[in-house]
């Protein structure tokens, strides 16, 4: 009886266990592929896994910014987080790739090479400082914006840019003689709502969501940069999972990328156009003798990270382009 009964409690205590909670957080809003991706996640795990784990999604910075998330997540006070690839620039030089400007025409090119060998070694870059890249998350190509049109190298003389902590973001602004100002992305419309910046460079969604097109009069649609995210979570936390359930949520977790990838291109092309139609910011579309004079100024950049990032792996990204 006694047996009986201690199995009974045992029972009783396994029924009422609470799920393990799993924390994923991010600083764009719900709407964005970002935050698309980080809700699909939620949804399978909990469909998946029900009863053991539970996602908590914490949106628009509520629980960390992008300057204090990484930390955060290596402090096991948040499970996963899917900062932008410039962030990761303390953790390794070799992510300084992506920052590099018009290294990738397009967003198909990005795509191929993250998809390649080259791209895949660099999810395990950061393996040693605690952290493991579960995938690429795709924002989209970025654009220059500002309160003055931006068709030459010149037009940007002498303005301030916000840009995120990237030594990389810093060089392509000084190459034309701009000034890069780097701040989180959670103050960047109070910046350019009080003009203590001239202006910034962010995708069609990023730029729609956070309502920047309301306080930039011109945004030149230059694609000169790429603005995607690794997913990540700790090496100390992955570890702790059991084999079993860390197979699911790494399966869960490629399908919620693979989601909000999907979404990406459709929802910049929507949100530029919702954009133009506001008629709140004009844009510039550059021509081809344009977009060269700015692609002169700039490229010189790849020759100063080279070391730092490694030539075969900028060449392995020139590849992608063909």
């Amino acid at each position: 009886m006694a047996a009986l009964a201690a199995g009974a409690m045992a029972t009783s205590f396994l029924a009422a266990a609470e799920p393990v909670e799993i924390k994923f957080s991010h600083v764009v809003a719900e709407n964005t592929p970002k935050g698309q991706a980080a809700l699909k996640f939620k949804e399978l795990v909990e469909q998946r896994l029900p009863g053991e784990y539970k996602v908590s999604v914490f949106p628009n910075s509520q629980l960390f910014g992008d300057n204090n998330e990484l930390a955060a997540l290596l402090l096991n006070d948040v499970q996963f987080v899917a900062p932008s690839l410039s962030k990761f620039e303390r953790y390794t030089k070799r992510l300084q790739l992506f920052d590099l400007p018009f290294l990738f025409k397009d967003m198909d090119a990005v795509e191929k090479f993250q998809m390649s060998d080259a791209g895949q070694s660099l999810l395990g870059s950061m393996k040693r400082k605690g952290i493991v890249g579960l995938g690429y998350l795709h924002n989209g190509m970025k654009q220059f914006s500002a309160n003055e049109p931006l068709k030459l190298p010149k037009d940007a003389s002498g303005k301030k840019f916000r840009v995120m902590a990237s030594d990389v973001l810093a060089a392509q602004f000084d190459a034309v003689n701009a000034m890069a100002v780097k701040k989180p992305f959670s103050e960047v419309f109070t910046l350019l709502q009080t003009r203590a910046i001239d202006g910034q460079e962010n995708t069609w969604s990023n730029t729609y969501s956070q309502k920047f097109y309301e306080v930039q009069s011109y945004i030149t649609e230059s694609n000169h940069g790429v603005l995607d995210y690794m997913v990540v979570t700790s090496d100390t936390f992955w570890k702790s999972l059991p084999a079993d359930k860390r197979k699911v949520l790494q399966a869960c977790m490629s399908e919620a990328i693979a989601y909000g990838n999907s979404l990406a291109n459709e929802q910049n092309m929507k949100d530029r156009q919702l954009i133009i139609d506001s008629k709140m910011s004009q844009v510039v579309e550059l021509t081809a003798d344009e977009r060269k004079a700015w692609v002169d100024a700039m490229k010189p950049v790849w020759g100063k990270f080279e070391d730092q990032i490694g030539k075969d792996m900028i060449d392995a990204a020139v590849a992608a382009n063909n």
